[in-house]
C-alpha cells in the first residue's frame, strides 16, 4: 500500500505493481498538537469542510482509503493556514501511516491524519 501511495504522492509511474483501489471517505479524523503546552485535540472534518483548531484553519479537500481495508492507510489532501492569514502553511497529501513523509513545517503546531470517516 505504501508503495503505491508514495508513487501517487511523488507522481511516479506504477510499473510492475498491482494498484489497489482507493475509495473516497466522507471525511477525516485528524489530530492537532500544540507543541508549546503539549495539548492535543482530535477533530472530524467532512470532505470539503473546514475547521479552526488552536491557531490554525484546516480545510479537508479529500480523504481516501484502500477499498480492502477501510481502517488502514488513509491519505488526505489538506490546506492549512494560520488563523486570519491567507498564506498557506501546508498544502498537500498527508498519509496516516507515514506522517513524516509530507509533514507540515510549523514552529508551534503539528497536524496529522488518523483515518478517513467511512460512514
Amino acid at each position: 500500500m505504501i508503495r503505491w501511495v508514495t508513487a501517487l504522492f511523488l507522481g511516479l509511474p506504477l510499473v510492475g505493481q498491482a494498484q489497489e483501489d482507493a475509495l473516497t471517505g466522507q471525511g477525516a479524523l485528524l489530530r492537532a498538537l500544540d507543541k508549546v503546552n503539549g495539548q492535543t485535540m482530535d477533530l472530524e472534518l467532512q470532505g470539503g469542510g473546514a475547521s479552526a483548531v488552536f491557531g490554525l484553519e484546516i480545510d479537508l479537500v479529500e480523504c481516501r482509503y484502500p477499498a480492502e481495508n477501510p481502517t488502514g492507510d488513509a491519505f488526505a489532501y489538506l490546506e492549512i493556514r494560520n488563523e486570519g492569514s491567507t498564506d498557506v502553511a501546508f498544502e498537500g497529501w498527508m498519509i496516516a501511516s507515514s506522517p513524516a513523509l509530507n509533514a507540515m513545517d510549523h514552529a508551534r503546531y503539528d497536524v496529522w491524519v488518523l483515518r478517513c470517516i467511512t460512514s
